[in-house]
């Protein structure tokens, strides 16, 4: 199966961008979970979409991935690279924020389902 580590990126970008957090919970895996810089373990696709439609209810958007490595082992795949989002800063401004990312997905039919998400 050919693997387009960007492409992967920017179809959840779209996806996040766009609102669809039900559609953004069917990109990882029964067992996927997301583990955010600081909080607590997700576990599941709908608590995963739950989990992202409350980071934009809270008014966070515009989300961009750069990948920047992909490493395979064996069906696993590892893609690293940096995160960017806006969001609510302080006394109400918009604020950039981003960090370091990591998502480790797994083939699933014609596609890639993430087992891991996370960020600093």
């Amino acid at each position: 199966m050919s693997l387009q580590g960007q492409a992967i990126a920017d179809l959840w970008d779209q996806t996040f961008n766009k609102g669809d957090t039900a559609a953004l919970g069917k990109l990882y895996s029964d067992e996927g979970k997301v583990i955010p810089a600081g909080g607590s373990p997700v576990q599941g696709a709908d608590k995963i979409s739950a989990f992202f439609a409350d980071l934009q209810a809270k008014g966070f958007k515009d989300h961009k991935i750069t990948v920047q490595d992909t490493t395979q082992r064996g069906e696993t795949v590892i893609l690293t690279g940096l995160w960017q989002l806006t969001g609510p800063g302080e006394g109400g401004q918009s604020q950039s924020y981003g960090g370091n990312w990591v998502n480790v997905l797994e083939p699933h039919g014609d596609g890639w389902r993430t087992l891991l998400h996370t960020w600093n």
